[in-house]
């Protein structure tokens, strides 16, 4: 049996391609069939077109994508962690970033090195500031994606994204740009958020598997306390930072002020402080009698701050603790006094794993409403369903065992 020579099979193809006049029926034969196979494995072998990709950002806007992003610059480091919920390999889609991760958050960083060790070879476009940020240095990096917040792009609320240059330079130069935010309005855009970047890396169902999980445990906080008169809301004291800077830095507005009324609390620091941060003296603190004290620190100056975070054991992190509370003379706090006093990771601030540092509080601050609730297994979940660099440490702790 002889078979067709393939040098022909161009030809072959484009002669039955040709109407048939002779005959009602079409050819048929060996070249009949070699050229529909042709046809077949040419509509098989075929580069689909990539699929372009919509998402909508906090901002309201619509970003378009040519597909989803395989070099994406985090103008603010910490947000890696976000990046951690949404794809099983963080590293390998990120082009640059920051310095505050290396800096800031250093024993995570390190925990995250020994995953992925590529990271030690990440571009740095410049710190945690806006001012140090380099748009030459992130064009040069030929990102196809470029994640920042609204405050460091230099927006206040309201303003449109093209008043600000970062933005505009970006996106005049053809860098696509999405707009995130866990940290101002948490409780309003950290969906928003998640489903913005997930879709915009290509990991939609993961994004949306996250939100289910944080959807539920943040509706079982809220169910909870539904119709919480304010005269049944303790007040609460959150030395953030606690130990670094002078007694004592407290959040305001916003952030963790939203997260405390979530949670069913009061934030003593909201009643004089009306920026996100502020200091509170003593005196002030004393007076309101905080049924509820909560230090936050990242462990990256634990020879001062408090011991919490990767690779840190509940002892160390409880001594630290006692430390600071001596050492900043807040031993005659009802909260302190009752034992009602806990540690916990600052960075969970600015991350929709907030879910655990809501739990915490709720718990703490409603025991008798949140006996079934575990924020440590909340975080355990998360490090077995969803973190490609889980959070392995302490990471909350309480002044009692």
């Amino acid at each position: 049996m002889s078979f067709p020579d393939f040098r022909h099979t161009a030809a072959l193809a484009r002669d039955h391609a040709r109407p048939c006049r002779s005959a009602i029926l079409p050819p048929t034969g060996p070249r009949a069939l070699l050229a529909a196979l042709l046809l077949m494995l040419s509509a098989l072998f075929a580069t689909p077109a990539a699929a372009t990709i919509t998402v909508t950002d906090v901002l309201g806007r619509t970003v378009t994508l040519p597909g989803p992003a395989q070099r994406v610059v985090l103008a603010q480091a910490r947000h890696f962690q976000v990046l951690s919920l949404l794809t099983p390999d963080p590293a390998a889609i990120l082009a640059g970033w920051s310095d505050e991760f290396r800096t800031s958050f250093a024993p995570d960083y390190r925990a995250a090195l020994k995953r992925f060790p590529s990271l030690a070879n990440v571009p740095i476009v410049g710190r945690h500031t806006a001012e140090s940020f380099s748009v030459e240095r992130t064009l040069g990096l030929r990102p196809d994606l470029v994640v920042m917040t609204a405050s460091f792009a230099g927006l206040m609320q309201g303003q449109a994204a093209d008043e600000s240059p970062i933005i505009s330079r970006l996106e005049a130069a053809g860098v696509p740009v999405i707009v995130i935010d866990f940290f101002m309005r948490p409780m309003e855009n950290t969906v928003p958020s998640l489903r913005a970047l997930g879709a915009a890396i290509g990991h939609d169902a993961q994004a949306e598997a996250f939100i289910r999980f944080y959807e539920q445990h943040m509706r079982t906080v809220a169910q909870r306390l539904t119709g919480l008169p304010d005269d049944q809301r303790p007040p609460v004291f959150v030395h953030a930072h606690a130990g670094v800077t002078d007694c004592c830095n407290s959040p305001g507005t916003g952030t963790f002020n939203e997260m405390i009324r979530y949670a069913g609390g009061h934030n003593i620091g909201a009643d004089v402080l009306k920026t996100a941060t502020g200091k509170l003296n003593f005196e002030f603190i004393n007076a309101k009698a905080p049924q509820v004290y909560v230090a936050t620190g990242t462990g990256s100056n634990a020879g001062a701050g408090l011991a919490i975070g990767a690779g840190v054991s509940p002892t160390d992190a409880r001594a630290s603790l006692q430390r600071l509370i001596r050492a900043n003379h807040l031993d005659a706090l009802p909260a302190v006094r009752s034992g009602n006093s806990h540690g916990i990771w600052h960075a969970f601030n600015d991350s929709p794993l907030h879910v655990v540092f809501i739990e915490a509080l709720a718990r703490w601050i409603h025991p008798d409403r949140f006996a079934d609730v575990d924020p440590a297994e909340t975080l355990s979940e998360i490090n077995r369903q969803f973190l490609a660099v889980p959070l392995e440490g302490t990471y909350l702790v309480n002044l009692k065992p």
